[in-house]
């Protein structure tokens, strides 16, 4: 019994070691991405983050919500952000108080116009649970669009606007993105940390994004 304990020990404190090396390479490779970027670097807990951007869903999940390896600055002519972002869940059962992690990537990029809330995501279960309960999808003509995500803003004219027919040519074309409209963000997030070699792509994939909003939308709305 004794060694098993031991043992579980062991294998604890090498999973920790081997975390905190692993942490270590991404900071460091961050590091050296954003000076290559010429983008400033941070690789602080920051809680300003998320309350500044607050408004935005996915962070209104958790607790102890902060960003990390905070990439910023002014890439190819935008604003932008990019960072690991972490938040924390509580349950409780008839074992105790069970806390756990979950980390995620996001890119933020400001524009220089007040926009509606319109979030883009991948059809899937849940998004199809949420239509039963009334929140219903905006439509399009394409079908294998409209199969494919799951797109819903109040202004149902700013959504088409937005998923116009090059939008949703570069959407079918990268179809894991998730997106969100906001306030003067658009903001790409993923479900988990993304590997330190993906973070300069998506940069470019945000920048694409932006590129295909057309430009009557920022002098319309300000």
């Amino acid at each position: 019994m004794v060694l098993i304990i031991v043992g579980f020990v062991v294998i604890a404190i090498v999973a920790m070691i081997y975390g905190n090396i692993q942490a270590q390479k991404r900071r460091e490779g961050l590091a050296e991405l954003a000076q290559r970027l010429n983008l400033s670097f941070n690789p602080d807990s920051d809680y300003g983050i998320p309350a500044r951007f607050g408004f935005l869903k996915q962070f209104d999940q958790g607790e102890n919500r902060y960003a990390t390896n905070i990439m910023s600055g002014t890439y190819q002519q935008n604003q932008v952000l990019a960072f690991d972002y972490h938040y924390e869940t509580v349950t409780h059962d008839k074992d105790g108080t069970h806390r756990q992690d979950h980390w995620f990537s996001f890119f933020i990029l400001t524009v220089p116009a007040m926009f509606p809330d319109l979030t883009i995501r991948r059809e899937g279960f849940f998004t199809k649970i949420a239509e039963v309960f009334g929140y219903q999808a905006i439509k399009f003509e394409s079908a294998e669009f409209s199969n494919t995500f799951c797109v819903r803003s109040p202004d149902k004219k700013f959504a088409y606007d937005v998923c116009n027919a090059k939008m949703m040519e570069y959407l079918l074309a990268n179809r894991d993105l998730s997106f969100e409209i906001e306030n003067q963000v658009l903001a790409l997030s993923f479900d988990s940390r993304i590997a330190l070699e993906q973070f300069e792509p998506n940069l470019q994939r945000l920048i694409e994004i932006r590129s295909r909003l057309p430009e009557y939308l920022f002098t319309q709305t300000t």
